[in-house]
């Protein structure tokens, strides 16, 4: 079996000029879309991975996502995931390809759209390791499948993929592998067994009160005090509740009441988003939550019990060590700047869905996106540097984009690579 050197000296090789690419990532940037409305992205996609010939194209599965799936003799079957969707923020990063588009959200409001973290990043990436992989085709033996997921941000995606018949369309993956670009270095690459990104579910909690005059509040149940008092008991969960240990993560990001300054509301609507690595711990939060909110009702005599309406959930993205010490393996051979043991993070993805439906083996990855002077320059003064979702997040396309593009093959390849 080749060893890791060899297999970075095949991808040194067949490495393809970037420019065209760079231009595509610019079209992206250009022109994002929100979740769930990602057409114009996916046909842009369908047609690049079409003009490559090698691919067999399937398309609006799960609302807009895409496969192709290119067979190149016997072997493993490996499957490499991109995201399409984009977010609603104005962007302000002052670059001469930033987005100025707005779209209608869910709820059928003007917003502006940004690719604000990074997924069309990951877009090009695919695409161009899809045409590295073909030049390389001799070198290599298996079945490459490039999916390209809508709905991240939201959670939704990966599941309406695979609920949509996506193993019934493609062939059952042996190995599923991602990457997600980062507030780290640009050149940068960071991976890790076991636990990588933490779970992460939101909520909205609709607690009710009667309404009335403010001058008369006995005559109410003021349900902004009754939401006052759940938000300061939801912050004992984790600092009381959880394990220190254990990642836990409880933040309330929204309180909604009333909509004049003299009117007590009949009603307060919270909005919950809470993290974990374990489902044992999610378990505990959840249950906390309603404990707290439920109590917090009967103390105030709310007229009616609460609301629970789940918005989002994604699973904790969890590595396989297999797999994950083999993707390391070929990193290591290959990028100078390689972590095998990344801190793992409290953001989360829906990646791992389209592994743990199937009980497959999975890997996922972090690769920096931060201009390198940048970078150096904020960990000698201190100087923020702006993140993923941040209206100022701007990856520096190189060398973001080659290492991202080599990553996605490195790891492909060590699963495929000939006797």
């Amino acid at each position: 079996m080749a060893s890791a050197a060899n297999l970075s000296g095949l991808l040194t090789d067949a490495s393809l000029d970037l420019a065209s690419y760079e231009d595509l990532y610019k079209h992206f940037h250009l022109h994002p879309e929100l979740s769930r409305q990602e057409k114009s992205t996916s046909e842009k996609v369908a047609a690049h991975l079409s003009a490559l010939q090698k691919f067999d194209i399937q398309t609006n599965i799960g609302g807009y996502g895409l496969v192709g799936v290119f067979k190149n003799g016997e072997g493993s079957t490996v499957l490499l995931r991109a995201d399409m969707d984009a977010l609603p923020v104005k962007e302000l990063t002052g670059l001469p390809y930033a987005s100025t588009v707005t779209m209608r959200d869910a709820n059928g409001l003007e917003t502006p759209v940004m690719h604000a973290c990074g997924h069309d990043m990951h877009m090009t990436c695919l695409l161009a390791a899809a045409e590295t992989l073909v030049k390389m085709r001799d070198s290599w033996s298996g079945t490459v499948i490039v999916l390209f997921q809508p709905d991240e941000e939201r959670g939704g995606g990966a599941q309406a993929m695979v609920d949509d018949g996506l193993y019934s369309k493609i062939p059952l993956p042996d190995y599923i592998l991602g990457q997600h670009v980062m507030r780290l270095r640009a050149g940068s690459i960071g991976s890790r067994p076991g636990s990588i990104m933490a779970a992460a579910d939101s909520m909205k909690i609709t607690v009710f009160g009667r309404g009335g005059h403010g001058s008369q509040p006995h005559q109410t149940v003021d349900p902004v005090v009754l939401a006052a008092h759940i938000v300061l008991r939801l912050q004992t969960i984790a600092s009381r509740e959880i394990d220190p240990n254990d990642l836990a993560v409880v933040t309330v990001g929204s309180l909604q009441a009333g909509q004049t300054e003299n009117v007590i509301a009949d009603r307060a609507e919270i909005g919950v988003d809470f993290r974990s690595a374990k489902l044992e711990t999610r378990d505990k939060i959840v249950s906390a939550i309603r404990r707290i909110v439920e109590a917090e009702c009967v103390a105030s005599g709310s007229p009616k019990p609460p609301i629970f309406t789940p918005t989002r959930r994604f699973p904790p993205t969890i590595n396989d060590k297999t797999v994950a010490d083999r993707v390391a393996a070929s990193f290591a051979g290959h990028f100078e700047q390689f972590d095998a043991d990344t801190p793992r993070t409290n953001i989360s993805e829906d990646f791992s869905t389209l592994a743990t439906c199937r009980g497959l083996p999975s890997c996922f990855w972090f690769t920096g996106a931060i201009d390198p002077d940048v970078w150096d320059r904020a960990q000698s003064t201190g100087e923020e540097i702006p993140g993923n979702h941040s209206a100022l997040f701007s990856p520096a396309i190189q060398p973001t984009m080659r290492v991202g593009v080599d990553a996605l093959c490195l790891a492909a390849l060590t699963f495929l690579r000939k006797e």
